[in-house]
């Protein structure tokens, strides 16, 4: 676990979550708590424009801010995790929306998460993060990173999905179905989880490859391997689509390759020392009562 500390926290850049009627009386009330601590908030520009506010591109919010907020949901948070994450900026989520297994900082969480940050009570978690990119028969390439995951699916509902799956150059399986997902261990609670994948401790580094309602059972079941290895995939129909964190997309054709690999860096994410992930399971999966 890192015990990586930030130099300074003087700058919060803010996110928020796009078309929420109560986003702006929310953000008021929270950039009022962080200025009463004396850390600066600035907005991001688009964020901004949706609230009349005053702000700033997106880059030079990355640059200014010693670290950035999320205020939304965990959606809001993956995106600007994504989008961030070629500056290392900490991000830490306040949850404005429903599930929150990123987003975990409360609306009423804020002063005490506040207070604990600036005594140096909290820590950043390197989450891993995939480095990809799209070949295409042309040779032409298009590069993305993913927190969550990569989808590879089928293009319309009946069609059935063939994609060759290699892994460090040598073929390994063909998925037949409806897709198949490539999760990261933080992105194991969220589609990888619905389609019956295996959750795992979001500190750990390896991929999950999870069938999607698989054509034939005896060689499509959930596979877990290390981040050092290389996995390429290539459609056997006329097209599949890549589907990147379900918030980017590009259409494969036949004899393009997709290639994943583990990111050199993780993302960093900004939590309360005391944040439990096993708790925060048991609260937003209505597991078990304790004995």
């Amino acid at each position: 676990m890192s015990k990586e500390k930030m130099k300074n926290i003087k700058t919060a850049g803010f996110n928020l979550k796009p078309d929420d009627k109560n986003i702006k009386t929310l953000f008021n009330k929270i950039k009022k708590q962080f200025e009463n601590k004396n850390i600066k908030v600035i907005l991001e520009k688009k964020s901004a424009n949706m609230i009349q506010e005053e702000g700033i591109e997106f880059n030079q919010m990355c640059e200014k801010a010693d670290f950035l907020v999320s205020l939304g949901g965990d959606g809001t948070l993956l995106s600007l995790v994504r989008n961030s994450y070629g500056y290392h900026k900490p991000v830490v989520g306040i949850n404005a929306g429903n599930l929150g297994f990123l987003a975990d900082i409360t609306i009423d969480d804020v002063e005490i998460f506040l207070d604990q940050l600036l005594k140096g009570e909290y820590r950043i978690d390197n989450r891993m993060m995939i480095e990809g990119y799209i070949k295409t028969k042309e040779n032409r390439t298009k590069s993305f990173f993913a927190f969550n995951d990569v989808v590879i699916t089928r293009p319309v509902v009946s069609k059935m999905a063939k994609i060759d799956a290699y892994i460090d150059k040598e073929w390994f399986n063909t998925y037949k179905g409806d897709g198949l997902i490539i999760s990261t261990p933080t992105g194991s609670t969220a589609y990888n989880l619905a389609s019956g994948g295996p959750m795992m401790y979001p500190l750990t580094e390896a991929f999950i490859l999870t069938p999607i309602c698989a054509h034939s059972l005896s060689n499509q079941k959930p596979l877990v391997l290390p981040a050092d290895f290389t996995i390429e995939l290539s459609s056997l129909n006329e097209s599949v689509v890549a589907v990147i964190d379900g918030q980017d997309s590009y259409t494969m054709e036949k004899g393009d390759i997709l290639v994943i690999k583990g990111a050199l860096e993780g993302a960093k994410l900004l939590h309360r020392k005391e944040r439990n992930y096993f708790s925060v399971l048991r609260e937003k999966l209505s597991w078990g009562d304790k004995h």
